[in-house]
């Protein structure tokens, strides 16, 4: 008799943990961070996440009248400014796996006055619940080092896109100066997780986050990964030195 296979592992963070308990890992940090997760971005990056989230809106290039699905939308920056964008003829759907980083964003945008055209929706990136060649605009910011199998979203987000959609990624990458690689990775592993622990009360879930980041596809691999994905016309642009990307690929 065959010996039973033992269960595929994937990391998370440094750990190999099994693939079917990454979710639930995941889900259990980002409902941890929730309330606290703006404040965090903007302490961490100081400030610049904000920036690095304009430049990625003006790749995405959000046009009246278009529909735009914001994965991993967390607590809805992207969806927003792309709301407006679209008009009222438009419709963006705000989407995220995790209930808590949703309700957070959903409640955000509530309180701000939700357009008629921002809709929500729990979903998986990896099997996502619309009909092929739905969108013309999918974007997910700093969600996808999050997910378990990268291949099987990017797959399910080029299923879902119109022919001639685009898909836009934005997420963090590999510094492409050594020494300026090398004083990054200082900042992060010392002071990130701290201020996890002072501010958010939580510093396990942001020492996941900065080895996250570390395990992440570097820009070539992602790029390839998009490609292979039935994505074209693939390119990236890097954003203060290389710590971030925004890659930018098409359904044709």
């Amino acid at each position: 008799m065959d010996k039973e296979q033992a269960e595929p592992t994937t990391h998370f963070g440094y750990r190999e943990v099994p693939e079917s308990e990454k979710t639930r890992l995941v889900g259990r940090v980002f409902r941890s961070v929730a309330t606290r997760y703006d404040l965090m971005n903007d302490l961490m990056s100081g400030g610049l996440h904000r920036a690095w989230k304009a430049f990625a809106l003006n790749i995405a290039a959000a046009k009246p009248g278009e529909r735009v699905l914001d994965l991993a939308g967390g607590t809805g920056d992207l969806a927003a400014a792309m709301a407006v964008r679209v008009s009222d003829r438009g419709l963006v759907v705000l989407s995220d796996i995790n209930d808590a980083m949703l309700a957070v964003g959903r409640d955000r945008l509530m309180d701000r006055g939700t357009p008629r055209r921002l809709t929500y929706v729990q979903a998986n990136a990896e099997s996502l619940p619309f009909p092929d060649n739905t969108f013309d605009l999918i974007t997910i910011g700093f969600g996808l080092r999050n997910v378990t199998h990268k291949d099987r979203a990017l797959a399910a987000m080029s299923r879902a896109l119109k022919p001639g959609g685009r898909c836009v990624v934005l997420e963090f990458s590999r510094p492409r100066s050594p020494l300026f690689g090398r004083l990054y990775d200082a900042y992060s592993f010392a002071v990130v997780p701290k201020l996890g622990r002072y501010v958010a009360q939580d510093e396990e879930s942001y020492q996941y986050l900065v080895e996250s980041i570390r395990k992440h596809p570097d820009q070539e691999a992602l790029k390839a990964l998009m490609e292979d994905a039935g994505l074209q016309r693939v390119t990236y642009w890097n954003l203060t030195g290389g710590i971030v990307a925004v890659h930018r690929g098409y359904k044709l």
